[in-house]
C-alpha cells in the first residue's frame, strides 16, 4: 500500500521553520530547495524533507557558511552522497579565516589602546583638525 506524502504550503513551511516566505522564495530561486508543485491558486507546496534543508541552511549560515558554499552540499547531497567531507575542509578554512580575524582584532585592539594613552596630545582647535587622537596616526 502506498502511502501518500503530504505536501505543504509555502506558509506552512514559513510558520514551522520560522523562516519568512520571502527567504524561502529566494531560496528556491538559489536552487536551495525545489517546490514539488503548485495549488490551483499557486501556491508553492514542498515535501515534508523541506524542514530538514532549511534547518541545514539555517545552522550552516550561522557557522559561517555562505549560501554558495551550502548550496555545493546541497548538490552533492542530492546527488545521493553526504557532503561530511567537504563540510570538514571548508570549516577548517572557516577557523583559518577566524585565527586571521582574531590576529587583526588584537592589533587594532593595541593600536586603539595606544591612541587613548597618549599623553602628549595637544588638543588644538583649529580648523585643519577633526581630532588629534585619530589623526596622530
Amino acid at each position: 500500500m502506498l502511502v501518500q506524502e503530504t505536501l505543504k504550503q509555502i506558509g506552512q513551511v514559513a510558520k514551522e521553520s520560522s523562516i519568512p516566505i520571502k527567504t524561502i522564495r529566494y531560496y528556491e530561486e538559489l536552487n536551495l530547495l525545489k517546490a514539488t508543485g503548485r495549488t490551483e491558486g499557486g501556491y508553492r507546496l514542498f515535501n515534508s524533507d523541506v524542514l530538514t534543508r532549511l534547518n541545514f541552511i539555517k545552522r550552516a549560515q550561522k557557522l559561517g557558511l555562505s549560501l554558495l558554499e551550502i548550496k555545493e552540499f546541497l548538490d552533492i547531497h542530492d546527488h545521493g552522497n553526504l557532503p561530511c567531507e567537504q563540510v570538514q575542509v571548508k570549516l577548517s578554512e572557516k577557523i583559518v579565516e577566524i585565527e586571521q580575524q582574531i590576529e587583526q582584532l588584537q592589533i587594532l585592539k593595541q593600536e586603539l589602546k595606544g591612541l587613548l594613552s597618549g599623553k602628549e596630545i595637544l588638543f588644538q582647535n583649529s580648523e585643519a583638525t577633526i581630532c588629534p587622537i585619530i589623526e596622530q596616526a
